[in-house]
């Protein structure tokens, strides 16, 4: 009887997988994935680099998309004084037929004293056969994956990794902070953290992000969250009215409620040092410690009265209800006082 067959397996990339935060060069050097911020820095991290070790770096630009036949080959190719080469190529995404062409041929004679940059974001499958041939080792490139930051956690960890890589300590109230100010645009995200990594001596503190970004930090809906907890009543109210005249939408606004009471109703009762309970329940220390704070004063009763009201106001701003001013008001009311509405 035949031995049944093995089903293939798909073969992950042959070539190393650098980090955008650490780049360096290679012959060939795939930057992929959507994320623009992190594209960015790293392609300038390799121009740095090459720079570094020979300011008499030539640096070539080319688009893929609109390319004239043997431009490839001519900004490659040695000068007369052999000075280092980098050719930055964009939109490999929607290249044309002659430069995918010559950019296969050219994996497999890459030029001595040349580093190729290839961008492609991701948004098409145009030049997948380029992209499998580089993936495979063709040419001994490397790939500096650029993947999307969609998740609260992921752009935590952006503005972190932005500290860290400075050797700038952030508080970690602050740091949320920041991140709530800058929730929707990672480029003003990565911008703001320059920012204070340039102006401010010392460690960042929650007054130092309030004094540069109150304005935006001051309507931000993990402010109103924040304040609603702690048991701030008018204040929350002031700070919910203050979020919406500016432009606050209720149903992120509901979100960003339903964010924190579920990490307070997952870290409630646990023992255990911050750190184990992180590991068990996929946070990070700071987000143990913060829910734990905010837990102070609460019951097993008032955080399940705050979980249903908060349910209800999200039906409601999505179209449960006809006012979902008054739903976020109510719930507000319900977090803040720890007592039910009374309708």
């Amino acid at each position: 009887m035949a031995a049944a067959r093995t089903p293939a397996r798909k073969t992950a990339a042959k070539i190393p997988q650098v980090s955008w935060r650490e780049p360096r060069p290679a012959p060939l050097v795939l930057v992929s994935g959507p994320e623009e911020v992190c594209a960015e820095r790293a392609i300038a991290g390799i121009r740095d680099y090459l720079r570094t070790e020979d300011p008499a770096l030539e640096v070539s630009d080319i688009r893929a998309d609109d390319y004239a036949a043997g431009t490839l080959l001519a900004v490659t190719s040695p000068s007369l004084f052999g000075e280092p080469r980098l050719v930055r190529v964009s939109g490999v995404e929607k290249c044309s037929d002659a430069f995918l062409q010559e950019a296969l041929s050219y994996l497999e004679h890459p030029q001595e004293g040349a580093t190729v940059v290839l961008r492609h974001t991701g948004a098409t499958v145009r030049g997948k056969k380029l992209l499998d041939a580089l993936r495979a080792g063709t040419g001994g490139g490397i790939e500096i994956a650029c993947v999307a930051v969609k998740r609260d956690s992921d752009r935590f960890d952006f503005a972190a990794g932005e500290f860290k890589a400075a050797n700038k300590r952030i508080q970690p109230q602050a740091l949320r902070a920041l991140v709530s100010a800058f929730a929707d645009d990672l480029t003003e995200l990565a911008a703001a953290c320059q920012q204070l990594i340039n102006d401010v001596e010392g460690d960042i503190t929650e007054d130092v992000v309030t004094k540069y970004y109150g304005g935006r930090v001051e309507v931000s809906a993990f402010v109103v969250a924040d304040t609603a907890i702690a048991g701030r009543y008018g204040e929350a109210l002031v700070s919910l009215r203050h979020a919406l005249a500016s432009g606050a939408d209720p149903v992120p606004m509901v979100a960003a409620f339903a964010m924190k009471l579920r990490t307070m109703a997952k870290v409630a009762g646990i023992r255990g040092s911050s750190r184990e309970i992180a590991s068990r329940l996929g946070m990070k220390d700071w987000q143990i410690d913060r829910a734990r704070r905010d837990l102070a004063g609460w019951n097993e009763r008032s955080l399940g009265l705050a979980i249903q009201a908060t349910a209800r106001a999200d039906a409601e701003v999505k179209g449960a209800a006809r006012d979902p001013i008054f739903a976020l008001e109510r719930m507000v009311t319900v977090i803040a006082t720890r007592a039910p509405f009374a309708e």
